[in-house]
């Protein structure tokens, strides 16, 4: 694990986001905002947790605390306000991968977790863990999408390599 694949994670990151938003915006307000069986009840609050987990982790990389408390905040109120967000957190996460080295990567993150307690972990594997949290929901988010009219779209890695490399 070298830091080309974390910046091909967060370039894959961005690809299947908007693929994924792509299909929400086609789905009538009634349906993204509906209660659904999921671990944070709704297609819209799923994708603003998503969002709430990048910028509390990315906010431990760079050394700058997110401000965030809690993992089920609703940090924008509709999918046009959370995308242009989505958007951005989606540049800001490769543009700090872009930074990174090998040497970066073979470090320790030294961090607060959402408790206070302090924590020390390789870098590697936090940022696995980010973006492997971000596939995670993301699965979950395509699973309510459909319970929708709109099919969800293929968000499988293999698709964007393909696409990658074109």
């Amino acid at each position: 694990m070298n830091v080309a694949y974390f910046r091909c994670l967060a370039r894959y990151n961005a690809w299947a986001n908007r693929r994924l938003y792509d299909a929400c915006a086609a789905v009538p307000a009634a349906d993204y905002f509906a209660r659904r069986p999921s671990f944070f009840g709704s297609l819209h609050a799923t994708l603003n947790h998503i969002l709430v987990g990048d910028r509390v982790w990315l906010g431990r990389f760079i050394g700058v605390p997110s401000g965030l408390t809690r993992l089920d905040q609703i940090l924008y109120d509709d999918l046009a306000s959370l995308r242009p967000a989505r958007e951005a957190e989606d540049a800001r996460i490769l543009g700090y991968v872009t930074g990174l080295s090998d040497a970066d990567i073979d470090g320790i993150l030294r961090y607060r977790n959402m408790a206070g307690e302090p924590q020390e972990t390789p870098l590697r594997f936090t940022l696995a863990h980010f973006f492997n949290h971000q596939t995670h929901h993301r699965g979950q988010a395509h699973c309510l999408l459909s319970g929708t009219t709109v099919a969800p779209p293929p968000l499988d890695l293999i698709y964007f390599l393909r696409e990658d490399r074109a």
